[in-house]
């Protein structure tokens, strides 16, 4: 159950015009080694975006916040199945991350499991992965 993308503008608070994307506060989360992270870090400074960068590996995550992204989106779209955290998995644990219940501990354990890097913004999760034209549609950025 993907989110759709939001739209480019939302109304301010009283109904006194709109308010871009572009303004509120963004959050990335992702590891900075990551070389995908690093295209998204890159791409949102060219932009002129302003973006707090959680590092997972550092700071950790909370269930909560996971949950909260496994209300957003499907399991099967957080979930890096291209990196070496994945094949270092058992077949039993590889099991247990194709539920939601189960696959909760197991990925706050190896948040290297997490398909990087998450894009939120205001509790709402925007975009998993980087995709520099799905960023553009995102914050109406026109060439």
């Amino acid at each position: 159950m993907p989110a759709s993308l939001p739209s480019d503008s939302l109304p301010r608070a009283g109904g006194r015009g709109k308010v871009s994307l572009r303004e509120l506060p963004t959050k990335l989360y992702g590891i900075p080694n990551c070389s995908t992270v690093k295209k998204a870090r890159d791409w949102l400074s060219q932009q002129g975006i302003v973006t707090e960068f959680h590092d997972f590996k550092k700071l950790g995550l909370s269930a909560e916040t996971l949950q909260h992204w496994l209300q957003q989106r499907d399991l099967s779209e957080l979930v890096n199945r291209k990196g070496l955290t994945w094949r270092g998995l058992t077949e039993d644990q590889k099991q247990q991350v194709q539920d939601p219940l189960s696959a909760l501990s197991l990925i706050m354990e190896k948040t290297s499991l997490i398909k990087r890097p998450v894009l939120e913004q205001d509790g709402k999760v925007l975009h998993v992965g980087f995709d520099a034209s799905a960023y553009e549609k995102i914050f109406n950025v026109k060439d």
